[in-house]
């Protein structure tokens, strides 16, 4: 499957959207700062830039110094005159002739005098005391600290969250140059699966599968495409996957088929797409045994990675988080499901020789699990935060037992 999709992210290409649009998205380049950031000396605290010499040239350990006009933030900063103390406030630009900026509550007397910030104009002739201990680039933010100019901001293939789209703005961008969305075309099949929104025939089930796939796909960063629910019929499932890939008008870059690839006598995607590029098979696993993958090769249209996922709508999902997200957290730099060691809360008996992934909680640190083993129990499933992979071997595993858990909270 990693193959399969190898060349995903070079073939994506690149689009450059807002900042609010490119939360959740993927950083196509490397970002290297335009400018510094800070882009200029500031003050870390409220309190007085001077120079940390005018406050130990003196025999005494406290200087008095007159105090020079008011530095509000957001305003160019005067040159500081020698020998002076000015008045600034958090965030604001250090005055050329500054080096040090001492804390108002360090004083005396430890508030700014009553021209600062009160509208009346400055006056000469105040003065305020400062301790001598202070050195020079004591509460002082110097131009770059953060962030050189030209040094790289953030790398390409990050996943752009609230953090990182705050610094693209810091750096004054308002646009992103990011990856395009990979698109998937997403099938399900089989006469007996009904549309939801649908009346029910007699023998039929509601599709569940395109809605937990799509979803899928969406939580990992991909737009998605449906070409409805195909009938059990391979040339007819054939036109009607043709058509679907040839309609894209963005292109597709992986499709994704359920059901249609067991053992049965109406196995649709197995009898139509085994001589276009697909293999199937069977892997020791359970939900999740039947699998079908490889290059679709259709007569007109161009080769495209397809994975066939079982019927069942946990076996689907189960398919999904096992064989298809890790890969696609890989390729397009999101976070992968977390992985933990947790110890069954009750005995469980299991198919011997297959992994079996069970949906349950972890409660108090142990693995609950919530329904049965079977592939249809899609309440079970809604109910679930974790799947506990239980190993292939033994068949009986007892309670307190270690095993892996995938964690599912929000998405990655």
């Amino acid at each position: 499957m990693r193959s399969l999709l190898a060349g995903l992210p070079g073939a994506l290409g690149s689009e450059t959207v807002p900042l609010p649009a490119a939360l959740g998205r993927t950083l196509a380049h490397d970002l290297a700062a335009p400018r510094p950031l800070p882009s200029f000396a500031n003050s870390q605290m409220d309190g007085y830039a001077v120079r940390a010499a005018d406050l130990s040239a003196g025999p005494v350990p406290v200087a008095t110094l007159p105090v020079a006009p008011p530095i509000p933030a957001g305003a160019a900063a005067p040159p500081l005159p020698p020998g002076h103390a000015a008045p600034i406030m958090t965030g604001a630009m250090l005055p050329a002739g500054a080096d040090t900026v001492v804390p108002i509550e360090a004083a005396d007397p430890p508030a700014f005098p009553d021209f600062v910030g009160g509208g009346e104009s400055y006056r000469t002739g105040t003065t305020v005391m400062l301790p001598a201990s202070f050195t020079a680039g004591t509460y002082v933010r110097p131009a770059g600290s953060d962030l050189p100019a030209g040094e790289t901001a953030l790398s390409g293939g990050t996943r752009l969250r609230a953090a990182q789209l705050g610094l693209a703005a810091a750096l004054g961008l308002d646009r992103l140059a990011v990856r395009r969305r990979p698109r998937a075309l997403v099938l399900s099949t089989g006469d007996e699966v009904a549309a939801p929104g649908t009346e029910l025939a007699p023998g039929q089930i509601h599709d569940a599968n395109t809605t937990l796939l799509t979803a899928s796909l969406a939580e990992a960063g991909w737009d998605t495409t449906t070409a409805g629910i195909c009938a059990d019929n391979a040339p007819a499932f054939e036109a009607a996957l043709a058509d679907a890939l040839a309609a894209a008008p963005a292109g597709i870059d992986l499709v994704l088929t359920s059901g249609g690839i067991s053992q049965g006598a109406y196995e649709v995607v197995r009898q139509a797409l085994a001589d276009h590029g697909i293999a199937f098979g069977s892997v020791a696993m359970q939900p999740g045994g039947p699998q079908g993958a490889g290059l679709l090769a259709l007569p007109g249209t161009d080769p495209v990675p397809l994975l066939a996922f079982p019927g069942n709508p946990v076996s689907s999902f189960v398919s999904f988080e096992m064989f298809l997200r890790p890969v696609l957290c890989e390729l397009l730099g999101a976070a992968p499901r977390p992985l933990v060691r947790a110890p069954l809360a009750v005995d469980l008996d299991k198919p011997a020789g297959k992994l079996q992934v069970r949906r349950g909680i972890l409660e108090d640190g142990r693995f609950l699990p919530l329904g049965g083993p079977g592939s249809h129990l899609l309440h079970a499933l809604a109910q679930a935060t974790a799947l506990a992979l239980l190993p292939a071997d033994p068949g009986h595993l007892d309670a307190g037992t270690d095993v892996s858990v995938l964690t599912m909270g929000d998405p990655q």
